[in-house]
């Protein structure tokens, strides 16, 4: 699913650049439309990572290693375990049907589709606010805090009565905590890599679709065997190893003197960091609306995305009535989960190659296969077609992701980027929400998932079309925003040489004076 993105983004404030999710950024006024006047081939390497620190305090130097390897290691879990789980919910599905379903119910398709599409939805929706708790308190307070609420709710998860407990329980709680520890774990990789950033986030970004090959099988596992109570305290594991792999995300000294100092006193070897943090100039940059091709991205992504999350949370249920006969059925979310990992990396690289803003081109393309793959999942009356839906599906998933934060970097440029992804994302999550509930309840309504997939395959064809005009609108405006530049140019050229010219003037006139 989504989190993200090969790219190296950077991000001021007390943080850095940020790969794939959204990075706290303490924001300023957009002072241009789309990235830097410099040459897209050299955009990358004017990519910022700064912690904050004392007022005119420079930039650390990332260590490109070292303690950094843990890091991304402590990364690759939380980005694995949060999204794993959320993939995974097909098989939580089935089993919370089982478990509270009843005969008397027509609805409960749709109930319970709500306790997933709550819990992803929730996780996106908290990544403005995040970017801000990031901003002032640092990554590692806040990944360490958003675990600890991960496991209160995975715990309180395992002793409800009925359904509707588990939409705060699950759904809020469980969802807000995943969304405090996910972010901060992108945000630090930007601490300790500059020049490996797009390798470590290509590694940390396909943890989730290790754990989504692997968990599927152990949930399935866990449910039959011992019930979906304890398969949720089993899980309660996973984030109690997250908050202890919070604890590695360790801040670098922003300057030689205050390195120095931090290492003879100890702070920096520290479970918190006593600095103090720079208050972020904004809070929340609404300026970056104001660039017309991202506005028009940030509407149409959330668009495209209304049918996105349903094969995740419906697919399983969808098996077990058509193919009840097949074994090993949750081998169709390991497919998916193989092939969006290949996308990350494969797309990832395809990227690099492709300039500036038409990287979009591949999002639309993403989509475009997205979407027919959807309308194809009722069509499959074999098993091995299905399979082989899941395949391209998960192929073009990885290709959506990869791509994110590249695209937000050349809509907006380096400084703005964290916010873009993070409003982005707070956005997305409400059709992530909204989407697998109505699929439930056509369903539930119709008694099968056909209609439900065939109109989840619609949306993400719209907007994609949508997307197809970004590139024309971004290079219009960087068209204007050059001619203006070149005015300016020009008026700065004319103003040099009537000063000049009115200093040799006062010149010859003194000289003129003194002869005299």
């Amino acid at each position: 699913m989504v989190p993200s993105q090969e790219d190296p983004a950077a991000a001021r404030g007390t943080s850095e650049a940020q790969p794939p999710g959204p990075a706290p950024l303490g924001a300023a006024p957009l002072p241009g439309l789309g990235p830097s006047d410099s040459p897209e081939a050299t955009a990358a390497e004017k990519v910022e990572v700064e912690l904050a620190g004392p007022a005119g305090a420079e930039p650390p130097e990332p260590p490109e290693g070292g303690w950094g390897w843990l890091v991304m290691l402590a990364a690759m879990w939380c980005n694995g375990s949060v999204f794993g789980i959320q993939n995974a919910c097909g098989v939580l599905f089935v089993s919370m049907l089982k478990t509270f379903g009843s005969k008397d119910d027509d609805k409960m398709v749709f109930k319970t589709a709500w306790v997933s599409s709550l819990s992803m939805g929730m996780i996106f929706f908290c990544c403005p606010i995040v970017s801000v708790f990031t901003d002032i308190l640092g990554c590692r307070k806040t990944a360490v805090m958003g675990a600890a609420f991960g496991f209160v709710g995975l715990m309180s998860s395992s002793f409800v009565s009925s359904i509707e407990p588990l939409y705060l329980t699950y759904g809020i709680i469980f969802a807000c905590g995943c969304s405090f520890a996910y972010q901060p774990s992108l945000v630090i990789l930007g601490h300790y890599f500059k020049k490996r950033l797009g390798l470590v986030n290509g590694i940390v970004t396909a943890g989730s679709s290790v754990f989504t090959i692997l968990l599927p099988f152990l949930l399935r596992v866990l449910t039959d065997s011992v019930g979906l109570f304890y398969t949720l305290r089993v899980l309660c594991i996973f984030m109690f190893v997250l908050f202890l792999a919070a604890f590695t995300y360790r801040p670098l000294a922003s300057s030689a003197k205050e390195k120095d100092s931090g290492t003879k006193g100890g702070n920096r070897f520290s479970l918190f960091s006593r600095r103090k943090f720079s208050p972020p100039k904004k809070i929340f940059n609404f300026a970056i609306f104001k660039v017309t091709a991202y506005a028009a991205w940030a509407a149409g992504i959330p668009l495209a995305l209304f049918g996105y999350f349903v094969p995740y949370v419906h697919l399983m249920k969808h098996v077990n009535e058509r193919f009840q006969d097949e074994k090993n059925k949750e081998v169709v979310l390991m497919c998916i989960g193989i092939t969006s990992g290949v996308g990350r990396l494969l797309f990832g690289r395809i990227a690099d190659y492709v300039p500036g803003v038409k990287k979009v081109y591949l999002q639309v393309l993403s989509f475009f296969f997205i979407g027919l793959m959807s309308m194809m999942i009722p069509l499959c009356s074999v098993f091995g077609a299905l399979i082989a839906v899941c395949l391209i599906m998960g192929l073009f998933d990885g290709c959506f992701i990869s791509i994110m934060a590249p695209i937000a970097f050349e809509l907006v440029g380096a400084q703005d980027v964290s916010q873009a992804i993070g409003f982005l994302l707070g956005f997305i999550s409400i059709p992530m929400t909204v989407g697998p509930p109505v699929a439930g309840l056509l369903r539930d309504k119709l008694g099968s998932y056909d209609v439900a997939f065939y109109l989840a395959g619609i949306p993400p064809l719209i907007g994609g079309a949508v997307l197809c005009f970004i590139p024309w609108i971004h290079s219009k405006k960087q068209r204007e925003l050059g001619k203006s530049t070149e005015g300016e140019k020009m008026e700065k050229m004319l103003e040099n040489q009537n000063s000049l010219l009115s200093s040799s003037s006062g010149i010859f006139k003194k000289e003129s004076d003194s002869v005299i």
